[in-house]
């Protein structure tokens, strides 16, 4: 991995092409992108299936990894935890991007552990001055273990903390600046959490620094209860791709990716959905989609 240059966050490796539209690898869609070469900019492994040193799951990353650019997103950092930083963890996840040689890493600004347990899911903050001061020192040891500036994703949350006295954007855009560290903005998720929490989703995404926002996470979701929940089985829903339009209007064509984690559809229907973010980001620029 290459130090990140604070100028232009969304050439992090300036040895690579300006990454522009992927997917999330899984493993379900393997053999379609090994057999068939298809049509995406570059895809994003889930960081924590590939740190075993050996087995199927890595010859393949690796038979990928040679064809196509590749970014890190990981679902264990637990960045706002109170238990020590797990220096094993941090060291699989060096000496892997070492091997593939990521864009960049990512995870997500939540906590999913404590006391040594793993809680399988990406829970939210307090969003005050008291973690603030505490995720951004933690960002910073993390960060200077890898030797890399991260990204940090936003997520979906269903309960609000009394503790908040900021709102999320707000300690984004804090964050960013107190731990020097980059955001990967998750449409899906603004989308999900205004219509839950009642506030603009365009609000939020003018209000976060654009020299600071790196990249798009969109995703499916269920709309069909009493809240909205980010699934990522489902395709991308029209709001958030609106939702994504203004955000390209705001920050430009960054690099955007779809996820599915859930109820996989053919590796064709990804393809003609990538097409359509193609087509909603050159709409939202005024320019012709590339063929």
């Amino acid at each position: 991995m290459m130090n990140m240059p604070h100028s232009s966050p969304a050439a992090i490796r300036p040895d690579l092409p300006l990454l522009g539209f992927g997917l999330g690898l899984r493993p379900e869609y393997y053999a379609d992108i090994l057999d068939h070469a298809p049509p995406v900019d570059w895809f994003e492994a889930i960081t924590e299936n590939y740190l075993v040193p050996g087995g199927a799951p890595l010859r393949q990353l690796d038979r990928i990894a040679e064809r196509y650019p590749l970014a890190l997103h990981g679902v264990s950092l637990s960045i706002g935890g109170t238990d020590p930083l797990n220096v094993q963890y941090l060291a699989q996840v060096k000496a892997l991007a070492r091997r593939v040689k990521p864009a960049w890493i990512s995870d997500h600004l939540c906590w999913s552990s404590h006391n040594g347990i793993y809680l399988h899911d990406l829970l939210p903050l307090p969003y005050n001055g008291e973690s603030l001061r505490h995720v951004a020192a933690r960002v910073r040891q993390v960060q200077d273990f890898l030797g890399c500036r991260i990204l940090l994703e936003n997520v979906s949350a269903y309960i609000d903390w009394q503790r908040s006295d900021l709102r999320e954007w707000e300690f984004l855009s804090a964050l960013c600046v107190e731990a020097d560290c980059l955001l990967l903005l998750d449409i899906n998720n603004v989308y999900v959490n205004s219509r839950n929490q009642g506030f603009d989703p365009r609000a939020f995404i003018d209000a976060l620094p654009c020299e600071r926002v790196a990249q798009f996470h969109l995703a499916g979701h269920d709309d069909s209860g009493a809240c909205i929940i980010d699934t990522h089985d489902a395709p991308v829903a029209a709001a958030v791709f609106d939702l994504y339009g203004h955000a390209v209007r705001r920050f430009g064509a960054l690099p955007a990716m779809i996820e599915r984690d859930d109820n996989f559809p053919p590796f064709a229907d990804l393809l003609a959905e990538l097409g359509q973010l193609r087509h909603v980001a050159a709409a939202a620029l005024q320019i012709e989609p590339a063929a």
